[in-house]
């Protein structure tokens, strides 16, 4: 049975996300589990500010030089070499399948080693003086705890890296399963780290944590990754066409990766100016509302990339596929914005309000998690509208969109925090969100020509107007549901808030239903064939 589903090869779109969403589920909820053990050992204070600053240096690594090549063209290249005349049906996957495809990955891990071991060996000396311009509003102590904790997390970045590649096997072989696992691991290890290494190492064992997330990340996918034919050896060819493909279509991709990064460096840097705990509001309501994204908007651009990729020559094909997976993003993120903005004080008291994350600390993060809401559907359809002009080999627009969105996020992030304080943060991030969107949106439009629009419309009229009887049937319900819990207490905010939103819920779907909604009949429809 267990090796059934590492093996299981999953064609459809709609259930590879659902798998994908599934486990995305499980990792956010371990994921505000780990949230609420930070916010109520540390507060939001200078420990957690300390902990989100390090983060800084060993994710920029991470996100440019990891995602910038593998996001940049590793899957259709992969996919690419799979399909070669010499290589055997993915269907029966056997030793010495698909050499040229495995000397590929192999090349490339060695190189992604080499890169990322220099660039961490690089940041361990320098980290002193990079930590003095990311937080220059840290105090000397903050400061050297900072430095401390981000040449730590250095090791992450490394052995991300080859679990990145291993995680791109498996999706190219549509072996999503395993695949959807990783970011568990990745949650447990922090967990483990937050809970067990703290108590003895202080700090520091947040960091220690990080990095034992990041072995049981790589750990899960391996035995799958041999199953399929995967053999590490020692190879480094820099004249591979291959990988000098990958390095043209990873520059403006990287380029792309470092204007988010700089962009998360401004806030970091703002953040760090203003009083203490900022830094720690924003990442803590940033999570929150990034809930939705990474279940929905993440797992549904993962799974589609493959397809897209194959059917980036055939037009009518990509933009159907396009479409669907657009359509169905939406379907999830309009109620769970709607969620977000009637339920958001129930979601901060029961996820955060523990401890030592007082009220003001409560109060401040509603503020904050409302500003992020708003852009939550720009948010979660861009890695879509990303992938898609990596589908078509064209990572220089996704770039330029970027640039200008970053651009505006610093101006508006600078002229909103000295007025709002680290809500403006979150205002200016979301409105820079939005802008992005617009403009990948036009600019796809006039690659491609048509993106089924019309249907597109017709989806999201049914469901704005389902969801905005989600709301008032959720406000109706808190009402209701007060009179009778005590709403000083951890259990009567959660039963108040549980109980709204699944009446709410529950509305939407029924309103989905006799609006006659394509999206919510095709997945029902999914499940039950899966199921049967």
């Amino acid at each position: 049975m267990v090796k059934r589903l590492i093996n299981a090869q999953i064609n459809s779109i709609t259930l590879a996300a659902a798998l994908v969403a599934v486990s995305s589920l499980i990792s956010r909820v371990l994921g505000i589990f780990r949230d609420r053990i930070l916010a109520g050992e540390f507060g939001a204070g200078d420990t957690l500010d300390v902990y989100f600053a390090a983060f800084r240096v060993p994710d920029m690594v991470y996100n440019l030089i990891v995602l910038g090549a593998l996001s940049a063209g590793f899957i259709p290249i992969f996919t690419e070499l799979l399909q070669k005349k010499d290589a055997k049906s993915c269907e029966v996957i056997q030793k010495g399948s698909h050499v040229v495809a495995w000397e590929f990955t192999n090349n490339l891990v060695n190189l992604l080693l080499i890169v990322l071991v220099g660039l961490s060996v690089v940041g361990l000396i320098f980290m002193p003086y990079l930590m003095k311009i990311i937080a220059p509003g840290f105090s000397a102590e903050k400061l050297s705890e900072t430095i401390g904790l981000a040449r730590i997390m250095l090791l992450s970045p490394i052995i991300l890296g080859i679990s990145g590649v291993a995680g791109g096997v498996l999706q190219s072989f549509k072996r999503f399963f395993v695949f959807s696992l990783s970011p568990i691991m990745y949650n447990v290890g922090i967990i483990i780290g937050a809970l067990f290494f703290v108590p003895v190492w202080g700090v520091y064992g947040l960091a220690y944590g990080v990095v034992f997330g990041a072995c049981l990340h790589l750990f899960i996918q391996l035995p799958a990754i041999f199953a399929l034919g995967f053999r590490y050896r020692i190879y480094i060819n820099l004249s591979s066409n291959k990988i000098r493909k990958i390095g043209r279509l990873m520059i403006p991709r990287l380029m792309s990766l470092g204007v988010v990064q700089i962009n998360l460096l401004v806030i970091t840097v703002i953040a760090s100016i203003l009083p203490s705990g900022s830094l720690s509001i924003f990442n803590l309501a940033n999570n929150l509302a990034f809930f939705p994204i990474g279940i929905f908007g993440i797992s549904f651009a993962v799974a589609a990339f493959p397809a897209l990729s194959s059917y980036a020559t055939n037009n009518e094909l990509f933009i159907r596929t396009f479409s669907k997976t657009f359509r169905n993003i939406l379907f999830f993120i309009v109620p769970s914005t709607v969620v977000l903005m009637t339920l958001k004080a129930q979601i901060v008291r029961v996820i955060l309000g523990t401890g030592n994350f007082d009220w003001s600390d409560t109060i401040l993060t509603l503020e904050v998690l409302e500003f992020f809401a708003i852009s939550l559907f720009a948010q979660a359809t861009v890695p879509l509208l990303a992938r898609m002009f990596f589908a078509l080999k064209d990572s220089k627009t996704p770039f330029f969109v970027g640039l200008g969105s970053a651009i505006l996020n610093v101006f508006l992030s600078y002229y909103f925090s000295r007025k709002m304080g680290v809500a403006g943060l979150a205002l200016a991030f979301s409105l820079a969100s939005i802008f992005n969107f617009i403009f990948l949106w036009i600019l796809l439009r006039v690659k491609a020509g048509y993106l089924d629009e019309g249907r597109i419309l017709a989806s999201v009229i049914k469901f704005s107007a389902a969801a905005v009887g989600c709301g008032i049937v959720i406000q109706f319900s808190k009402g209701l549901v007060v009179d009778y819990v005590d709403m000083d207490k951890l259990w009567g905010v959660l039963v108040q808030g549980g109980i709204a939103s699944v009446f709410g819920l529950l509305a939407y779907l029924l309103l989905c239903y006799i609006f006659r909604s394509k999206e919510l009949f095709h997945f029902f429809n999914v499940i039950l064939r899966r199921f049967n």
